[in-house]
């Protein structure tokens, strides 16, 4: 029924993002300049309320070349988990 990606429980991330109340494309255009700050290995949480970047977030990790380590459901908003390639 659902083919989304659920982050292991023993996931930390090093930057949290609040992109919640963001609709297509900021959740995504922030995401790509808070990644730009990390460094390789490192985890970014972006918490989000936008639907679309159920797609938009797996997706462009695939694209640009980091992991895309899951999701996780929160009280109102979704935490997607990304490790820096």
């Amino acid at each position: 029924m659902s083919d989304t990606k659920t982050v292991a429980d023993d996931v930390v991330a090093k930057n949290v993002l609040d992109a919640k109340g963001l609709s297509c494309p900021m959740p995504l255009l922030r995401t790509k300049k808070e990644i730009g700050k990390m460094a390789s290995g490192e985890i970014l949480q972006v918490d989000g309320t936008d639907p679309g970047s159920r797609n938009d977030i797996p997706g462009w990790c695939e694209r640009s070349g980091h992991e895309y380590l899951g999701e996780k459901e929160g009280s109102g908003f979704i935490s997607f988990f990304i490790k820096k390639g």
